[in-house]
């Protein structure tokens, strides 16, 4: 693995999703639909209704941003570069397809954590200043922060590689972005359902679903670099 030339990759990403405004815009949309609503309901609870929130697990519906941000982002990666007209350049250069697909991972995942990370926060902040007294310390626990911060990179890297993989797949930015937000949301749903308490967690389920999340992220790299064939990807762009 040539560390040098996957920081390239990362740098030539992060420069180029700057210049996409529809990205950004994607990036800023979803984490403020993630947190204005839960924002608006911790605001409006009394002191005397924060008790049945001590049962609940609001922080983590938080989870939804590092599931959906990623997708959005990835699904460019590829149908991206056709789009351009330099996916044909960027196939020829001497780079091997497993360092070529991890840059691009990682130019995703470090600015969608960060987001996911920062919006999160400021959350807490806004929890703590300006919701009911009681409010706040029913809502903000120990074992939800725990999760928030275990869960948010492998969520976020489960997201970029199924979204990675279906933009080998397609020729349409548009398709791919549809396609690999609709694969995202089975994982939103699963935080929704964990933080209302239909499920109730626990550490054995945590650390299960650590152990699967992190084989997924490992299987995803492997998968999409299987998936990525250069011939049928230049042949696609020239037909």
């Amino acid at each position: 693995m040539n560390r040098r030339l996957v920081r390239a990759i990362v740098a030539k990403e992060l420069r180029e999703f700057r210049r996409n405004r529809s990205l950004v815009v994607g990036m800023a949309i979803i984490p403020l639909v993630f947190s204005v609503q839960p924002l608006v309901s911790v605001f409006a609870l009394t002191s005397s209704a924060s008790g049945p929130l001590r049962h609940e697990h609001v922080l983590l519906y938080m989870l939804g941003i590092p599931a959906l941000v990623p997708s959005l982002v990835a699904s460019y990666s590829v149908v991206g570069e056709r789009e351009q007209g330099t996916l044909e350049p960027l196939l020829t250069t001497p780079i091997r397809r497993e360092e070529l697909l991890l840059g691009k991972a990682l130019a995703t995942f470090l600015p969608a954590v960060a987001v996911a990370y920062g919006v999160f926060a400021l959350f807490l902040v806004c929890v703590e200043l300006f919701a009911k007294p009681g409010v706040a310390s029913a809502i903000v626990r120990p074992s939800d922060l725990l999760a928030q911060v275990v869960f948010t990179p492998l969520l976020a890297g489960c997201s970029i590689w199924i979204a990675i993989v279906i933009s080998t797949r397609f020729n349409d930015d548009r398709v791919a972005q549809q396609l690999s937000t609709v694969a995202s949301l089975p994982a939103v749903a699963l935080a929704i359902v964990i933080a209302l308490n239909v499920i109730q967690p626990s550490l054995r389920t945590a650390i299960i679903a650590a152990v699967i999340l992190l084989l997924l992220n490992r299987a995803g790299w492997r998968v999409a670099s299987a998936l990525f064939d250069r011939e049928r990807l230049i042949t696609g762009t020239k037909s």
